[in-house]
């Protein structure tokens, strides 16, 4: 919770020193906005096993660049396309281990109290595609917005980590984990503080992945704020 209010303070801390060198510069009737950015979520999973449940506190940390590409006059209706970068924990009780087939199995852990720490983490290129409306102007850097869009990822890499009565198990080669992955997201505020919200359209694992018989299928759900920055 420490890490996370630091990173909530230094995040705020850059946009609002942004801002005030902003208002000393010319008037530039060809304004583009947030073109970098930055963010902390919290992941919840949507759509999982009856049995599967979250523990402690996952964290997303995302940032990137955005093109800003204005489509009116005002320029406060814009397109947006962008690169980034996203990692992501979910701290939940499911068991990942390999059998003597070398083969991923997935199974419910039953007793919380046999293991100490149990999560995986996903690393995520991500392409974001926003239609951006705000209420800012060439010499207003405190307004509105509402930005909606779609946000494709692709994962560069993936493991899971179990600390318990079974030992240390940790694995990074789970191919099971969906390479594509995709959702909707949201993001609207005033000035420096915006919440954000995504919203994932397909399943983090793939078809391989299958708990007592079935697909395992878990959606990524995550909340929280994103900062803006020319």
């Amino acid at each position: 919770m420490r890490y996370l209010f630091f990173v909530l303070f230094c995040l705020s801390s850059i946009s609002f020193c942004y801002t005030q060198e902003n208002t000393v510069k010319e008037v530039d009737s060809l304004y583009k906005e947030d073109q970098f950015y930055a963010g902390v979520t919290y992941n919840l999973l949507g759509r999982k096993p009856e049995k599967l449940n979250q523990s402690g506190f996952s964290l997303g940390f995302h940032l990137g660049f955005i093109k800003d590409m204005p489509i009116n006059k005002d320029r406060n209706i814009a397109i947006g396309i962008g690169l980034g970068y996203s990692t992501n924990s979910f701290n939940q009780d499911l068991f990942i281990n390999k059998n003597n087939a070398n083969v991923f199995e997935y199974s419910i852990i039953e007793d919380r109290q046999t293991y100490s720490k149990n999560k995986f983490s996903i690393h995520l290129i991500e392409i974001p595609i926003e239609f951006r409306w705000r209420s800012s102007t060439p010499t207003d850097y405190n307004f509105w917005r509402i930005y909606t869009g779609f946000k494709f990822g692709y994962t560069i890499a993936a493991n899971s980590k179990y600390e318990g009565d079974l030992g240390r198990i940790k694995y990074t080669d789970n191919t099971d984990f969906n390479k594509f992955q995709y959702g909707l997201t949201l993001s609207a505020g005033y000035n420096t503080w915006n919440i954000h919200v995504y919203y994932a359209l397909n399943s983090i694992f793939s078809e391989n992945a299958k708990i007592n018989g079935e697909n395992l299928d878990a959606h990524a759900i995550k909340i929280g704020l994103m900062f803006y920055i020319l």
